[in-house]
């Protein structure tokens, strides 16, 4: 085409091209920015929309959020031992390899129970600490196949309306205290303060865990739950820390580098099979330093083995396999005797550099999985390489307890926001708000309350500020909210990753005392309220007690609804007296179903 003195024509395409290309450039770079305002703190949204009804302008009320009033019916007796992910009636629709369906399997939510689980009949408020840590009322855990299976090992063994715990087990007929006692003589590090935390894969009755607190280490017992052993409602009971899980294809929900020693006391793990993908789970959480104790088969084969139903040729294989599939990941042995034997996880790097062989096996993870990534995260046949640049993680670089309590640990660095200054910022406000809360709630810090549950903590405050009381504290960090549970656990204390959209891993009436602080305000975009009340209600022994720190927008629909589940609630101020926050101090009714004698 031609202008009219014949000279060629430029398109109209180069007046606007310039001009709609910088359009397209500048709309993308508003929408990049916009898309990160959104969505980098995806956990934080809704409750800073939340904060806005809250923070008004001196003189102006908040408004708080408005429900109806509630009553939620009993769900029928045979609910009174109800694990709504891990319930065996729906064990049958998944698979049995690895033991698969013994892992969290939570109901669709057309499925969720709207009901409220009842004791069984006969239930008495539970003995208390520490004379529960040796009995128990029967009637309260009314399970007696343990007692029936095990009675030459001495579990438990009932007597009148009790159970009696005499501290035995399979590896220690001579009781779990002289058990311990030779651990001990073969790890030193038990008896200084090196060692505080650990985890007891296959955990029994928790005897092993039960011990280790009268020598200031602190264990989560871990069982998987069973149609009837209850092993995990028993260690609870006992007012020992313990959860349900199993290793199966899942990781467990812990951080990686986390316990200082893990221990399986002939736990059956088949721990050289399917690629040792279970003693690669065991070293991920366990910290380069620590310690994995293991008891039983294969371990002293050579005495043992006509106990074993298996040839001493087989079980000799076995060990063989075990120790070189534990050098291979960069365990070495560390001590043995009699029925004990003791791997140390090496803590120098060198090791983890002969995993770059493509021909080695186990192999150096590199599938882009976060090494503390663990809820609901397939377990790898691969060996998470600690972080080289990490040199306070290992235990020997850890304060000894109980300095390590308030020490600020290296990882909280990792943290999004989190440092030094702030850690021991969060360290004095939790003294302060302990202090208080003691006033408003007197039998905290008394032999009434053993069993606690921080539902949302950051860096374990509430937990460190009580740890003198008569009490443990099961720490939790939400799946969705940063991941500071490794912060926890390196000063000592236990906890586990959870998503409060779904039930807790543990039995009915297993808690005296559930703090939370700020979670509705966190998770209500997420999880609906009566749903994430009733599964406290679940976990809440009766006569046992919430603390609820929650916004003043929030705190009247819960009061409302506590109401339905039988609670007694009273509304309290905060220790600052401020008007966007309140506090519930509530009390959970001992009633039994109309359906039992």
């Amino acid at each position: 085409m031609k202008h009219k003195d014949g000279k060629p024509h430029q398109s109209d395409k180069s007046s606007w091209k310039v001009p709609v290309a910088l359009t397209v450039v500048v709309l993308c770079g508003l929408s990049f920015y916009l898309g990160g305002i959104f969505c980098s703190e995806r956990e934080r949204y809704v409750a800073e929309a939340v904060n806005k009804a809250v923070d008004t302008p001196k003189g102006t009320a908040t408004v708080p959020i408005q429900i109806k009033a509630v009553s939620f019916p009993e769900c029928s007796a045979e609910y009174q031992d109800y694990t709504p992910c891990t319930d065996p009636k729906r064990w049958h629709k998944y698979g049995r390899h690895r033991l698969a369906f013994l892992e969290r399997h939570c109901p669709p939510s057309f499925e969720r129970q709207e009901c409220l689980v009842p004791p069984p009949d006969g239930y008495k408020s539970p003995i208390r600490w520490p004379k529960s840590k040796n009995e128990c009322w029967y009637r309260n855990v009314p399970y007696d196949w343990i007692n029936k299976q095990k009675s030459n090992q001495h579990w438990l063994k009932k007597e009148g309306e009790k159970f009696l715990f005499p501290g035995g087990g399979t590896m220690f007929p001579n009781g779990v205290g002289a058990y311990v006692d030779l651990m001990q003589d073969l790890i030193p590090q038990m008896k200084d303060g090196t060692i505080r935390t650990a985890i007891d894969t296959g955990c029994g009755v928790a005897s092993w865990g039960g011990d280790l607190l009268d020598r200031g280490i602190l264990t989560v017992s871990l069982a998987p739950r069973d149609n009837h052993q209850a092993q995990v409602q028993f260690a609870l009971e006992r007012g020992i820390p313990a959860i349900l899980g199993i290793i199966s294809t899942q990781r467990l929900p812990f951080p990686s580098n986390s316990f200082d020693m893990a221990h399986c006391s002939r736990c059956l793990i088949p721990w050289t099979e399917f690629g040792g993908v279970y003693l690669l789970e065991v070293h991920r959480i366990l910290r380069p330093g620590g310690f994995w104790v293991l008891s039983g088969p294969p371990v002293n084969y050579q005495r043992r083995w006509r106990g074993w139903n298996t040839t001493i040729e087989e079980q000799k294989s076995d060990y063989d396999k075990l120790q070189e599939l534990l050098t291979s990941m960069c365990f070495k042995l560390f001590n043995k005797k009699d029925d004990i034997a003791v791997w140390q996880k090496l803590s120098d790097n060198s090791c983890y550099k002969k995993l770059d062989n493509p021909d080695n096996y186990p192999s150096k993870c590199d599938d882009g999985t976060e090494p503390d990534s663990a809820w609901y995260t397939p377990l790898r046949p691969c060996v998470v390489v600690p972080n080289p640049a990490a040199k306070k993680v290992k235990l020997d670089a850890l304060p000894k307890w109980p300095e390590r309590l308030h020490a600020a640990p290296e990882r909280v660095s990792d943290v999004r926001g989190g440092s030094a200054g702030s850690f021991k910022h969060d360290d004095g406000k939790w003294k302060a708000r302990a202090k208080h809360y003691k006033k408003l709630l007197p039998a905290l810090g008394t032999d009434k309350i053993r069993n606690v549950m921080d539902m949302n903590t950051l860096y374990g405050g509430f937990a460190a500020a009580v740890v003198d009381d008569p009490l443990w504290v099961m720490n939790v960090v939400s799946s969705y909210a940063p991941n500071t549970l490794s912060v926890v656990y390196d000063r000592g204390l236990i906890g586990t990753i959870h998503d409060w959209c779904e039930a807790f891993s543990t039995y009915p009436r297993t808690y005296d005392l559930l703090h939370l602080d700020g979670l509705f305000s966190a998770e209500s975009h997420r999880c609906e309220m009566k749903y994430v009340l009733l599964e406290m209600d679940r976990i809440l022994r009766p006569n046992g007690y919430a603390i609820i720190r929650e916004s003043s927008y929030f705190v009247d629909a819960i009061a409302t609804m506590t109401k339905g589940m039988r609670w007694s609630c009273r509304k309290e101020e905060t220790e600052y007296g401020v008007e966007k926050e309140k506090i519930l101090i509530c009390q959970k009714k001992l009633w039994y179903s109309k359906q039992n004698s």
